[in-house]
């Protein structure tokens, strides 16, 4: 195996860890945190997404969030001429289109969360929709997690 092919297979396992740990965590706000939260009152739900969306700008989440496209687009440039090439590409188009949907709506909408305001009207332009997106990324994420297990599948050849 050359020394390309060990650090295109390096790029492409790191880009499928980073979108697997970032899929799993809009997962789980899909099918826990945000059911859970569902059962609060207006202040405590506001409240906690505020918590959330401060301590979650930390730099071992912007590590994985801001990695995983750009391993994805570091494995998809190294796959060019590759018969793997179409799963990466592929992926990299699906995580592009889930980093996409967070800046444009979720982002926003943790912004206007954090404004001043009363809790149920601030809980009510957020919660809906705010969910909805990020399902759709979760969703995005985890087709994107499928191709880059598939593209590194295969890559696995008795030859390799």
């Amino acid at each position: 195996m050359t020394q390309s092919s060990r650090s295109s297979r390096l790029v492409l396992g790191a880009a499928t860890v980073a979108t697997g740990l970032i899929a799993g965590a809009f997962y789980v706000f899909a099918c826990a945190v945000m059911p859970a939260l569902a059962r609060s009152d207006d202040g405590v739900y506001v409240e906690v997404m505020r918590d959330i969306n401060e301590v979650v700008q930390n730099p071992v989440f912007f590590l994985s969030f801001l990695g995983a496209p750009l391993l994805t687009a570091v494995a998809a440039w190294q796959a060019r001429g590759r018969d793997d090439r179409g799963w990466v590409w592929a992926a990299l188009a699906t995580s592009a289109l889930a980093f996409l949907v967070t800046v444009v709506f979720n982002i926003p909408l943790n912004d206007g969360l954090m404004r001043n305001g009363d809790p149920g009207a601030l809980r009510k332009k957020f919660e809906d929709p705010w969910a909805a997106w990020n399902a759709v990324r979760a969703v995005l994420l985890t087709v994107t997690l499928g191709l880059l297990v598939k593209a590194t599948g295969s890559r696995a050849t008795p030859t390799d």
